[in-house]
């Protein structure tokens, strides 16, 4: 490894050690391939170093070559990174249909985190997370990722209209079907993550804890 790779992988796994502070166990355990591991809440289990992969199909110019991206991700799971990250809106669509194809021959020894309830239609964004709208978009993700549950499942953007407990209900019901195994949500603000962490019976709730989403992690260590 090059020194200047070094470097940028050590400052990244510096930075999720900070993740370790509130709510994060740190595990002293490495994968096979010398990774630490990270327990986030009670028992999502997560390499240190994870990969968002929303740049490989939109947002930072064209499209990379999909066979290439491919192999990306292989070499990173042989790297020893279990933790994988995309969005319904990231194409839209292709990003997951891309992670579906190139996870689909380790799906069962890595995590995949996805989202829903942002969208753009003329341009203009929009949050919808009405339960008939959360419930046709993992559908959606579910079948474009090849698999039958979802890891953990982010409520892409809060939206006003719909009370937190009502999101929080339906994630927990999507939890009993075995349809995902953790949810959470990007960018909320405290008040918000009280709400939805009021009932104790939700232990499958989680708040952004992306290296661009710190800010999220301060905010549930204040609400807690």
């Amino acid at each position: 490894m090059q020194r200047r790779e070094f470097l940028k992988t050590l400052s990244l796994l510096s930075a999720g050690a900070v993740l370790g502070l509130n709510g994060v166990k740190v595990m002293a355990k490495e994968n096979n391939a010398g990774i630490p591991m990270r327990i986030l809440g009670k028992d999502f289990k997560v390499s240190a170093l994870g990969l968002g992969c929303m740049g490989m199909s939109a947002n930072h110019g064209k499209p990379r070559d999909k066979k290439e991206m491919i192999n990306l991700i292989a070499k990173a799971y042989d790297a020893g990174i279990t933790f994988y990250d995309t969005a319904e809106i990231y194409g839209p669509h292709t990003n997951e249909e891309l992670l579906g194809v190139a996870l689909k021959p380790f799906r069962k020894k890595v995590a995949i985190g996805t989202k829903f309830g942002l969208y753009y239609p003329n341009g203009k964004q929009v949050e919808d997370a009405r339960p008939e709208t959360i419930r046709k978009a993992i559908e959606g993700s579910l079948k474009r990722l090849q698999t039958d549950y979802i890891d953990i499942y982010y409520q892409h953007r809060v939206d006003n209209k719909i009370p937190i407990e009502e999101v929080a209900g339906t994630m927990k019901d999507l939890v009993k079907e075995g349809k995902l195994l953790h949810w959470g949500i990007s960018e909320p603000n405290i008040e918000t993550i009280k709400r939805a962490h009021k009932d104790e019976a939700n232990p499958n709730f989680w708040t952004d804890l992306k290296l661009y989403g710190l800010s999220s992690v301060f905010y549930r260590a204040q609400a807690i």
